[in-house]
């Protein structure tokens, strides 16, 4: 009588019924154990981690984020090993909670200053600014200059990049392959280049939101939504009956276009955040080589594209997708400095540059013998040292 009744129990209900008691045991362990458990020996462990430092005349202006497990007391602020007046910090900063300390110091433009942080318990907490330089305002101005950054390592390149599409059209299936062996290397060392960023700002981040932990959340999540949007795109193409839909090069194209514009977008926050406290010197000489380094990237979207015309506004999408997010890359970066998202965007990016490769993974193979023949992995091995040898361009 019981299976049977079970049985007829509508899932929603079995499932909220699961809910309820596994909240209620939980519940239980914790009050049970509160109880029971000794109290904890030793002194507390207090960190603290500076999201954001500000800079304006006489003041250097801190957010702290304390990523330990116990409540943090600020007791005295140092700079360069003599104590400063500070407001804020007042109360204890709980745990994952954020506080903003604002030191009077007549700091000078250009020089080094160390910041030392004494907690009440006497632990110290150390915060480097290499270089002292007033942090811009976002004004207008200011959001006009980065959305002009953005457009310039991002949209005009990866636009002129995808010039190169007549030129591919004329070309045979053999060199198109090598093309998309090329495109395959581009993708592999700016994928590799991202991970190595984003390990060394997950150091920098603290160990309770995850650290690596959070560029491997990112990397996961967009490879599992790419692919789901791949599907989707593949069974729109394929229903019966259905309008004729996008041919396949131009959905592929379409997933590189999204794979480059999520790393884009990575790499505008990494520009916009290193302008914004005075790390990157824009000029003549950057705004070159970045267009030269993001054309490759213009390239590998036109790579796919079918020989039969295509309308300018798609491929101007095209080039929108991949090249615009950087301009939101860069305005996120110079207004909001914070580790956790950069690492996450970052393995964002990672994570749809994988999944792009898979895609385009099968189409290296030769039709007739089934493997990737010489010409390929050289056109492997010619995407990695072009990306190499472009990015020296790129001091940043």
């Amino acid at each position: 009588m019981l299976r049977r009744a079970v049985s007829r129990t509508p899932s929603w209900v079995l499932a909220v019924v699961g809910l309820l008691t596994v909240a209620a045991a939980l519940l239980a362990v914790a009050v049970l154990g509160g109880q029971t458990l000794p109290e904890r020996t030793g002194p507390p462990i207090e960190e603290l981690a500076v999201e954001r430092t500000v800079l304006s005349p006489g003041t250097i202006e801190l957010t702290l984020r304390n990523t330990g497990p116990d409540p943090v007391q600020v007791g005295q602020v140092a700079v360069n090993d003599g104590y400063v007046q500070f407001t804020g910090g007042e109360e204890p900063i709980g745990r994952l909670g954020s506080g903003t300390l604002r030191l009077a110091v007549p700091w000078q433009d250009g020089q080094p200053y160390l910041v030392s942080i004494l907690t009440s318990t006497g632990a110290v907490i150390e915060h480097q600014i290499p270089v002292a330089t007033a942090t811009p305002q976002p004004n207008g101005g200011f959001v006009g200059q980065m959305v002009l950054l953005g457009a310039y390592v991002g949209i005009i390149p990866v636009l002129l990049g995808m010039l190169f599409l007549p030129a591919i059209r004329r070309a045979g299936r053999r060199t198109v392959r090598v093309l998309l062996a090329l495109t395959v290397g581009l993708l592999a060392f700016l994928a590799a280049d991202a991970t190595i960023e984003a390990v060394e700002l997950a150091g920098q981040t603290g160990a309770a939101f995850g650290g690596v932990a959070l560029v491997v959340l990112g990397a996961v999540l967009a490879f599992l939504a790419l692919t789901a949007v791949a599907r989707w795109l593949q069974g729109r193409q394929s229903q019966p009956g259905s309008a004729p839909r996008s041919p396949g090069g131009l959905r592929l194209a379409l997933m590189i276009a999204i794979g480059i514009g999520l790393h884009n977008l990575g790499e505008g926050l990494a520009i916009g955040s290193a302008y914004a406290v005075g790390n990157l010197a824009i000029g003549a000489s950057l705004v070159v080589g970045f267009a030269v380094h993001n054309t490759t990237e213009g390239l590998a979207v036109v790579v796919p594209v079918p020989a039969r015309p295509v309308s300018l506004w798609r491929l101007l999408g095209l080039g929108l997708i991949a090249g615009a997010p950087a301009v939101a890359g860069t305005l996120l970066g110079s207004t909001v400095a914070n580790a956790e998202l950069s690492a996450l965007l970052l393995g964002i990016g990672i994570g749809a540059i994988a999944q792009v490769i898979v895609q385009i993974a099968p189409s290296l193979r030769d039709r007739a013998t089934g493997l990737v023949d010489s010409a390929a992995f050289g056109g492997l091995a010619a995407g990695v040292l072009l990306m190499y040898a472009t990015g020296l361009l790129v001091a940043v």
